[in-house]
């Protein structure tokens, strides 16, 4: 699979698990499972696609996203809060076959 459709798959599970847009307290477990696949300027692309499309009452910059990946790195969500998610995304089509472990 090429970066371009990794991308494109991606974008389009968090799309499917959140049609409605991805709720702020989601936001940092949703970057903490994107991290796992992607690189940063990879996360920060489908962050920026996504705040594009769905709109955010705070305007989403590259800085701001490179922030909350430093934090998500720095002090990771619990393992039910990316479990949430991750199930989230598994409904929508995300290849995950068992709960993510933290650690």
């Amino acid at each position: 699979m090429t970066n371009q459709s990794t991308f494109e798959s991606i974008v389009s599970w968090v799309r499917k698990g959140y049609p409605e847009g991805i709720d702020p307290t989601e936001f940092p477990p949703l970057l903490a499972l994107l991290t796992r696949v992607l690189d940063e300027e990879q996360v920060t692309n489908v962050a920026l696609t996504l705040a594009r499309e769905y709109g955010t009452d705070t305007p989403l910059t590259e800085e701001r996203i490179h922030a909350a990946i430093a934090q998500v790195t720095e002090q990771e969500p619990n393992a039910e809060e990316i479990n949430q998610v991750a199930s989230r995304l598994a409904a929508a089509g995300w290849p995950l076959t068992t709960e993510v472990t933290v650690g």
